[in-house]
């Protein structure tokens, strides 16, 4: 610790004095600044540090430094120069340092310097000076240096230190022995009783339950106090400590701690000798901790985690030493949980005390069964831990003990090589398995259940081996045979090496893998006793031959038949270096054993092979007798194993053909002779399965056999042949179906092989043509009605295989033979047929796959045939013409596909004549076109083929001609065409042929089409339909007899079509009325009403194609336009009624948008006039025109010639794609407006666009229709503005005067414009003033036009006492001059109409009353611009009083407007606090304020006076309420009397009111005038509250002399206008409670936002006014 300095000597003597100069600086170090306390402080050390003090010097030092400490209270930099000043003092007086913690600190703890200064001074009793070291543990005892008693909650980290130096020093000079008690001044009892009182003091006085630096240095401290407590104390407190630090383990403290304080637990009641009661009782709880410490992750940057772990498992070694019976269970108990992470916790502990375990067999037993488990649980992330744990265990031979099995298994399925292990596991499943025995090992490696794990078990063996075979302990073979039951025989292990070789590259070694054991092993086989030693040299020659081979190629480069033989190869040689007949006699049984065995096919096919190498390798006859039959007699139900059987039998015949000939034929006997067959002993529905088995092993046999052959085989082949027959004919079995099928398909194996063969064409065979008359016979059996078996198609095939074969077939026989596959053929019934008589869906597949391939055999005579015969085409479809024309679907199919085939062939000659000629060429097309939409699909596919053919036919004839004339050759038409292209495309076949026909020509074809309209069959008649509509379409034109044609088509639509068959004919009438529109719609209209479902079906049709759509949609606009146009007449026309059901037909489910948006405008007018025409007609009671079907299970909806027009006219918004128009039409009634004669033109100008909306929104046509559409409704109108039809003009001027709404209308029209509008409006006619002022209140709304309109407002304003339609419409024209209008004048504006609008305001009409209020409210927003001035606010003033009394009306939409129309005066006048009275009648807000003017009461009771005399009864009633809640606050002791008087008799002269309830509030008013004259009443209801407040912005005080209050009234001055709004307010809220009984939070709009507002009902006697509620703020 002593250090050097920069200071010297020279500057600093070794005298008291200068450390007395240093001291004195410190004792006024507050007078000093921070760094020459600083710089002072260092000098201090380095004197302190380079020099020996003596004692006094010290005591004075130390003094001063904690004065220092005390009064200055330094941090940082200084704190740390005092902590080394102290501890510097320290090491030359440590007494001196540390009795200074007996000072009086006054109930604080001694600074942190002196508290860490302490804890150094401790810790350094450690140093090497030993004097040093006994003079600190001298001074330092327990008692002298720290009282425990005074630690307490809250202690600062120093303390820590100290006490943690103090317990470990003691502890370590404890542990020197009892001779060193003298130098500490202290005894092992004494500091035990310490230890103990400091661990209780621990628990009472600290709070150590959280996770903090005071919590992990208590449990250091308390860790080495467990060494220094009595152990009898220590083991009192195990229950204590437990419960503690389960505490600190949810409170998420550092694990190391815990551990590290369990694991000096365990280690001082280890060193005690016995754990003791309370430690026995709480294990569970330990060994839980501990458990779920080791399950933290260790880190290896972290060492605290790397210690935890260790001392955990270190608790566990001192628990087993206590407690090992206890612990033990605990842990397996862990061990058998689902949680991962506690069983591989559980497994390490395990290994860690394990070798301390005692090995009993109750141990291995219980150990053992716990492994088992956590096997058969097999979590992943224990494998790892658990494979570590059993290679433990084996170290100790558990894998020996009866239940090793179990876990060798396992850890062989772990190694398997498919498994997604980490290449560690692979590693310790080889450590694990290098501890079993080499024979046991090379066992399991041979188990077809441990495939996956052959490369890890073999790579084990043969290591093993190869380190057996170092250390000169060969494992001889021989001692394989020692137990037989327990090991692998020699022969099976080699058959399965040499097997697994097959796929050499199979998990990447599996190749390898084996021919390394087998090498390995080969001493083995060398030194044994019974074969010869030449196989050992072999192995060593051609085993790395062979492993050479595989490390120079890949699994894509090696040719496995190549690497086969070279297997089979091996094999043959290592058999004949054996040459022992017993040995192979062993090994062939082995082979056979395994072939029953495995079910790998490749595998499979390899031991065959290995078979027949191994048995062409013996000398012995008659084990080759023996052994081909019993191959013969193995298991043979796969064909792979029947196969695998013949090629073994070939391979042998190579070496011995006589014998596997005459074998064959021994065998062969079970087929014929009764007594000596096996078959007949199996069970009877075993029997035929066997024979058709044994048959197709014979003739499989025969044709591998006659593959290996090289020519020796044919000689024998005849007397085959006619071995084959006799096994047919001699049958034991019943010739049935079955037997038949086993029969040639074994047959037609031996043929297939035999015709292929390049040197059977060198022999002549005479039972070749036996057999092919045998097998048409089979064919002549086989039923026409079903195809249940391929008997007809063996039998063909099998003729076809012997066709080249000599002798060769007359052409007699070959012309019977065609006939016979024909009719055969032909005549099955369809694939629809035969999948439905399946009795299930594989067997419906087979079926058809079965057809399929009978057809390709016919297929392969028929190309012969017409090979032969190229010139016989006619003569071929001549033949045909029978199936072609048949009704059965199947035989029509197959007579297509003959034809197709003929008609192909020809089609690709390139060397026929003109001559060639279709003696049916048109009934030919018209069948090939029929064709094309026939039932079986196959037929339309076949058909296109033909139909294609015949084209090019015709087409290469054509051309022909023209070249012999010396025309021009028409190149490349054929590549339009194709047999897709005619596929299922009648419409295309009639493009193709269709210039080949003439004018009757193609009529007489529709005609006769149409005849098989109402064919039985579907798709026939579909076909006819198509083809009808195809011809139309490219030559409809050239049509004739179209009312013949029309009557016919309908005739036959009203018969029971098939639905696809009837879309078609409609398809086909849409486009001949497209082509023929003027002769097919009348004949259409002309029909009885309503029309039947035909009918409205063609007319659907009709707006399904755009041009059908265009021309038929002209006429019948044209037919509307025409009769309407006309004068009209009283009676009702038919034709335009059925125009509308025509065009709701046409538009209800139109697909050519485009068409209909083309015709829209004057589609859209014409259906308009229309709906005008007829709901002015007298239309008969319930009369139908129109019925529309509804849903599954409804009624049809029937429709009048009204409401089939008006449904006419929402379609025809639909069909535009204007569905805006329609949903707002139905939104805002539209519909019903245009069905009332009398309303109809209000439903056209509001369908245009609303006037009712704020005029900011547009709606209907106007917004969703685009500008251009509506300039061309424009166009339209104008023209019929002055029409002689009334209908006409009210259509047109309703549409003229709302199209004016939009800007780009209004300023196309020009001058001419406000002419027609004023016009309008001078006619008597009362609709055309309405539309004519609907047209200038549109005209107003844009820029310009305002002003300009201006000029007429006088005209407008004599208009506001008319009828109530017409003044509304004036109100709207007035407010919009007014709103969109620009400057100062608008303010004149509405002083000239104010005298007449304001009476609107009370009017009895309630739409007038809305109307006049709604503009007021619009209009006082728009002047309020302006700044008002007197004028204009006097006129302003004149609308109060009306307002208030219509806010109490019971309509709530006046209410609203009223509620708007308020809170815009209020916003003018200035009254700003109101306005949020009438935003929302609801909002409570009374301010109570004091003025000094009464007249504007008196002015306002006046002019209430004049609503007393109106004539409606709610007017009188509200203007007596308002006198009443107003007077109610007057105080009318200081009113004048005449003034009272007045008051009187104006409420008085309604005594006689004959409304009831205004007599009844009369007299209550009047006594309550009478009470107020004497004193004043509060309430605070809603109009007591106006009248309060009126007083108080009039300002009467009560004064000394009365007021007038009536007298000639004079307008406030502006500058008052902040006085008058005040009154409004309480009464106002007053209001809103009366009246919030009736209408409740009401919205209504405020500027240019929808806001609330309240109405009210009219005030009664019975609904006096109520108290007003507290104001909310």
């Amino acid at each position: 610790m002593v250090g050097s300095s920069d200071i010297t000597d020279r500057e600093w003597g070794i005298s008291g004095k200068n450390i007395e100069d240093i001291m004195e600086a410190l004792q006024v170090a507050d007078q000093l600044s921070t760094d020459n306390v600083l710089q002072t402080l260092k000098l201090l050390k380095v004197k302190i540090l380079n020099n020996k003090m003596a004692t006094s010097l010290c005591q004075k030092v130390t003094d001063t430094i904690v004065d220092y400490l005390r009064t200055m209270k330094p941090q940082g930099e200084l704190e740390e120069l005092c902590t080394g000043i102290l501890t510097a003092l320290g090491f030359q007086s440590p007494g001196i340092v540390i009795f200074k913690l007996w000072d009086r600190w006054h109930n604080n703890l001694p600074p942190n310097c002196l508290l860490i200064a302490v804890g150094r001074l401790i810790f350094f009793q450690g140093c090497p000076d030993s004097e040093g070291r006994a003079r600190i543990r001298n001074q330092a005892s327990w008692t002298q240096s720290i009282k425990f008693p005074a630690l307490r909650l809250g202690c600062s980290p120093p303390w820590h230190t100290v006490l943690k130096a103090l317990v470990i020093s003691v502890r370590k000079h404890l542990d020197l022995g009892t001779k060193e008690d003298e130098i500490m001044d202290i005894t092992q009892e004494a500091a035990s009783l310490k230890a103990y009182l400091t661990l209780r003091l621990l628990f009472n006085r600290w709070s150590l339950k959280s996770n903090n630096k005071v919590t992990e240095q208590a449990l250091v401290i308390t860790g080495h106090l467990f060494f220094l407590m009595p152990p009898s104390k220590l083991k009192n407190q195990v229950n204590r400590l437990t419960r503690w630090l389960m505490t600190l383990i949810s409170a998420k403290v550092v694990p190391f701690y815990i551990s590290q304080c369990i694991c000096q637990l365990t280690e001082a009641l280890a060193l005690s000798g016995y754990g003791g009661i309370n430690l026995e009782s709480q294990l569970e709880n330990i060994i839980g901790m501990l458990f779920e410490q080791l399950s933290e992750t260790v880190k290896d940057s972290d060492s605290l985690s790397v210690q935890n772990h260790s001392l955990a498992l270190r608790s566990f070694y001192n628990l087993i030493q206590l407690y090992n019976d206890q612990v033990i269970p605990l842990i397996r108990k862990n061990m058998q949980t689902s949680d991962p992470a506690k069983i591989v916790s559980a497994l390490q502990v395990f290994m860690h005390v394990f070798q301390e375990v005692p090995q009993t067999e109750q141990l291995q037993s219980e150990v053992m069964h716990s492994v088992i488990i956590m096997i058969q649980e097999d979590l992943k992330p224990v494998q790892k831990a658990l494979l570590n744990f059993i290679e433990m265990l084996g170290q100790h031979d558990y894998l020996a003990l009866p239940q090793g099995n179990f876990i060798i298994n396992y850890v062989i399925r772990l190694s398997e090589s498919d498994c997604s292990n980490e290449e560690d596991i692979q590693i310790l499943c080889s450590k694990i398995l290098q501890m079993v025995s080499l024979p046991k090992l090379i066992t399991l490696a041979c188990q077809p259940s441990n495939t996956l794990a052959f490369v890890l078990l073999s790579k084990t063996a043969t290591k093993m081996a190869l380190r057996a075979r170092s250390r000169g302990q060969v494992p001889y073979l021989s001692s394989f045979h020692l137990s037989p039951t327990q090991f692998i025989s020699p022969q099976k292990l080699l058959t399965h090496l040499v097997v697994l070789s097959v796929k050499p590259y199979r998990e990447g070694e599996f190749g390898v893998s084996s021919l390394r054991l087998l090498y390995a092993l080969h001493p083995i086989t060398s030194l044994h006793p019974i074969i010869n030693s030449s196989v050992g040299q072999l192995w060593m020659k051609k085993i790395p031959q062979m492993l050479q081979i595989l490390d120079d190629h890949t699994e894509k480069n090696l040719n496995q038949e190549e690497w086969e033989d070279r297997l089979l190869q091996f094999s043959s040689q290592s058999l004949v270096a054996i040459d022992d007949d017993s040995w192979l006699e062993q090994l062939i049984k082995v082979v056979l054993e395994r072939i029953n065995y495995f079910s790998d096919d490749e595998e499979k096919a390899f031991l065959y092979k290995f078979f027949g190498f191994t048995l062409r390798t013996s000398r012995n006859m008659k084990l080759i007798k023996m052994m081909i039959s019993s191959i013969l007699q193995t298991v043979h139900e796969e064909l792979q194993e029947r196969e695998g059987i013949a090629v073994a039998l070939s391979i042998v015949s190579m070496k011995h053909l006589k014998i596997v000939l005459d074998q064959l034929q021994v065998y062969s006997a079970v087929l014929t002779d009764k007594d000596s067959s096996f078959i007949l002993k199996l069970m009877k529905e075993h029997q035929r399965r066997e024979w058709g088995l044994v048959c197709n092993i014979i003739y499989l046999s025969y044709s591998k056999i006659i593959l290996e052959s090289k020519g020796d085989i044919f000689t024998h082949l005849d007397g085959i042949l006619a071995m084959v027959l006799q096994h047919y004919h001699n049958c034991i079995m019943e010739k049935d179906k079955n037997l038949k099928l086993e029969y040639l398909d074994a047959l037609t194996k031996l043929t297939n092989i035999l015709s292929s063969h390049p040197m059977a064409f060198q022999f002549k065979f005479p039972q070749k043509l036996e057999i092919v008359t045998f097998m048409m016979e089979l064919i002549r059996e086989e039923p026409l009605n079903s195809i249940s078996s391929s008997i007809r198609l063996k039998a063909m095939n099998i003729i076809i295989d012997f066709r080249k074969l000599h002798p060769l077939m007359e052409l007699e026989e070959r012309t019977e033979l065609l006939r016979t596959c024909y009719k055969s053929v032909l005549c099955l019934p369809s694939t629809e047929v035969l999948q439905k008589e399946a009795s299930s869906l594989q067997e419906a597949q087979a079926t058809v796959d079965l057809f399929r391939e009978t057809l390709q055999s016919l297929l392969r005579l028929m190309e012969t045939l017409i090979v032969e015969m190229p010139s016989r085409i006619q003569h071929c479809l001549e033949l045909l013409d029978t199936w072609l024309n048949s009704q059965k679907d199947n035989e029509r199919e197959r007579a297509m596909w003959c034809a197709a085939r003929i008609l192909g062939f020809t089609a690709k000659m390139n060397n026929f004549g003109m001559d060639i000629e279709f003696s049916r060429l048109g009934r030919l097309v018209r069948l090939l076109a029929l064709r094309c939409q026939d039932p079986v699909d196959n037929i339309c596919f076949l058909s296109a083929q033909a139909v294609y053919s015949l084209y090019c036919i015709l087409l290469l004839q054509k051309q022909m001609g023209r070249k012999k004339q010396g025309l021009w050759e028409e190149e490349g038409k054929n590549e339009v065409y194709s047999a897709n292209v005619f596929y299922n495309n009648t419409f295309e076949i009639a493009k193709a042929f269709a210039e080949y026909f003439t004018k009757m020509q193609l009529t007489t074809l529709v005609l006769t089409a149409m005849e098989g309209l109402t064919d039985s069959r579907a798709k026939v008649s579909l076909a006819a339909a198509q083809l009808m509509s195809a011809v139309m379409k490219e030559r409809g034109r050239d049509m004739i007899k179209i009312e013949e044609v029309v009557e016919g088509i309908l005739e036959r639509l009203n018969s029971q079509l098939e639905p696809n068959t009837k879309e078609e004919t409609v398809r086909a009438m849409c486009l001949l009325a497209g082509n023929n529109t003027h002769t097919v719609v009348p004949m259409l209209l002309n029909k009885t009403l309503p029309w039947d479902r035909t009918n409205l079906a063609l007319w659907k049709a009709f707006g399904n194609q755009r041009e059908t759509t265009i021309s038929v949609l002209q006429l019948l606009i044209g037919i509307l336009e025409r009769l309407h146009s006309k004068e009209e007449t009283k009676e009702m026309a038919f034709q335009p009624v059925a125009v509308t059901c025509a065009l709701y037909e046409m538009l209800s489910g139109s697909l050519c948008q485009e068409a209909v948006q083309e015709l829209y405008p004057r589609l859209l007018l014409a259906i308009l006039c229309h709906l005008y025409w007829v709901i002015e007609q007298n239309v008969p009671q319930k009369m139908v025109v129109y019925s529309k079907e509804g849903g599954p299970g409804s009624k049809s909806k029937p429709f009048d010639p009204t409401s089939c027009a008006l449904e006419v006219v929402k379609l025809v918004f639909s069909a535009a794609a204007y569905d805006g128009v329609v949903v707002y039409g139905d939104q805002h009634c539209c519909w019903d407006l245009l069905s009332c004669p009398r309303f109809y033109y209000i439903g056209i100008m509001d369908l245009t666009s609303n006037s009712w909306l704020p005029v900011f929104h547009p709606s209907g046509i106007v917004k969703t229709c685009e500008p251009a559409i509506l300039h061309r409704i424009l166009n339209l109108v104008r023209s019929l503005l002055y029409s002689s039809s009334y209908h006409w003009k009210i259509l047109a001027r309703a549409f003229y005067a709302q199209l004016l709404w939009h800007r780009s209308v209004a300023q196309t029209l020009g001058q001419d414009l406000l002419v027609n509008l004023i016009k309008w409006v001078k006619e008597p006619n009362l609709i055309m003033k309405e539309v004519g002022l609907r047209g200038i209140s549109n005209l107003a709304l844009h820029p310009g036009q305002a002003e300009s309109l201006k000029g007429q407002v006088p005209f407008l304003k004599d208009l506001l006492k008319n009828e109530a339609r017409v003044t509304v419409q004036a109100v709207k024209s007035l407010r919009n001059i007014i709103c969109h209008g620009k400057g100062e004048d608008i303010k004149v504006v509405f002083c000239s109409i104010s005298k007449q609008l304001c009476p609107l305001i009370n009017d009895e009409r309630d739409q007038v009353k809305i109307s006049a209020t709604s503009a007021l409210s619009h209009m006082l927003r728009h002047i309020d611009k302006f700044k008002p001035r007197l004028t204009t606010r006097r006129e302003i003033y004149t609308f109060l009083v009306p307002l208030l009394l219509s806010i109490q009306d019971n309509n709530t939409e006046v209410v609203k407007a009223c509620g708007r129309a308020l809170t815009e005066w209020t916003n003018v006048i200035g009254w700003s606090s109101l306005t949020q009275t009438f935003r929302h009648i609801t909002l409570s807000d009374h301010i109570q304020v004091n003025t000094s003017k009464t007249q504007l009461v008196g002015d306002l009771l006046f002019q209430s006076f004049g609503f007393l005399k109106s004539s409606q009864s709610f007017l009188r009633a509200a203007a007596i309420n308002f006198i009443a809640l107003t007077v109610k606050k007057l105080n009318m002791s200081q009113i004048h009397e005449d003034d009272v008087e007045l008051l009187q008799n104006a409420i008085g002269n309604l005594r006689n009111d004959p409304v009831e309830s205004i007599q009844s509030l009369v007299n209550t008013t009047l006594k309550k005038i009478d009470e107020y004259i004497n004193f004043r009443s509060i309430s605070t209801s809603r109009m007591s509250q106006i009248s309060n407040n009126i007083l108080k912005v009039t300002g009467i005080k009560n004064p000394e002399r009365k007021k007038r209050l009536f007298r000639s009234v004079k307008r406030e001055r502006d500058d008052d206008n902040q006085k008058i709004w005040r009154w409004l307010q309480s009464p106002l809220n007053s209001l809103r409670n009366r009246y919030s009984g009736r209408v409740k939070d009401i919205p209504h709009k405020s500027g240019n936002s929808d806001k609330q507002s309240t109405g009210s009902q009219v005030p009664t006697s019975e609904s006096p006014p109520t108290e007003a509620g507290p104001a909310a703020k």
